[in-house]
């Protein structure tokens, strides 16, 4: 009993701090906005690619191929460079994270060569069933998680710069979040998979802010290279992914329709990227 009551009142001296804590407006403002910064971005993006045709799926992979080279090298490496003490670490984390992205594509492979049909085995696989979606969304969550603490950070100067950021981030997230789930489709899955991914993928937005609001400090020095990794994610799915599948056809026509999307998609990244 007597060490039962010397706990409880240093429980109770706890219960104020935290009750304060979660009243903290900044921390329920980091909330609230990490949570629609992810999940709206998502749904928007998710919307407008429902809106097309699945006939015109081919194409638009390289919509998505422009859209992710375009948020890689033209918005997340800046931001990875101008935070990072050494730029040359930045730039051989990427490289690290190519290579790493291939040693997992090639684990993934290997581990599905475990089954009874194997493509080490068999013809190549049809485009719509690589190891392409999944890495992916292992380097998007990173850039969501990153987002959150960018949220965090403004919401910890300014309520009001906080919620602008949220609403650029929203912005900025819209195309690179449709060009994710036509990769998901082109991988083999389906819509709705293709939704829950993106979603559980966003969650990393919220753990973001959360962390932010805690752990900004620490975090900062870090945030450059988790920058960089999520940048080497894009750049392996579009370079060893989704280009090789724009090569099958080779009419004008369709290579003139490729070059115009993958172009959209970069335009789109950058007109996003002046709201920011």
């Amino acid at each position: 009993m007597a060490k039962g009551t010397r706990r409880a009142p240093a429980l109770q001296s706890l219960m104020p701090s935290f009750v304060a804590t979660l009243q903290d407006t900044a921390l329920q403002g980091i909330v609230i906005a990490s949570l629609i910064a992810g999940s709206l971005s998502v749904l928007a993006a998710t919307s407008v690619a429902r809106l097309l045709s699945p006939h015109s799926l081919p194409l638009l992979v390289s919509y998505a191929v422009g859209a992710l080279l375009g948020a890689a090298f033209l918005e997340v490496l800046p931001h990875a460079v101008e935070g990072a003490v050494s730029p040359s670490i930045v730039i051989a984390t990427v490289l690290a994270g190519i290579l790493g992205f291939f040693v997992l594509e090639k684990l993934v492979l290997w581990r599905h060569c475990h089954h009874e049909h194997c493509e080490a085995h068999e013809p190549p696989r049809p485009a719509g069933t690589s190891a392409g979606g999944p890495l992916l969304m292992l380097g998007d969550t990173m850039h969501n998680f990153i987002d959150g603490v960018i949220i965090a950070s403004a919401f910890l100067a300014d309520p009001a710069l906080g919620i602008v950021t949220a609403l650029a981030i929203i912005a900025h997230e819209i195309p690179q979040e449709a060009g994710n789930y036509l990769v998901l489709l082109h991988s083999g899955y389906s819509r709705r998979e293709a939704l829950r991914f993106n979603l559980v993928s966003s969650v990393g937005t919220l753990l973001g802010g959360v962390l932010g609001y805690w752990l900004l400090a620490e975090l900062s020095d870090g945030l450059p290279y988790l920058l960089a990794i999520a940048a080497s994610s894009m750049i392996y799915v579009a370079v060893a992914d989704l280009i090789p599948g724009l090569h099958e056809r080779r009419d004008i026509g369709t290579s003139a329709r490729q070059v115009a999307l993958i172009a959209l998609g970069l335009g789109t990244v950058i007109l996003a990227g002046q709201l920011v």
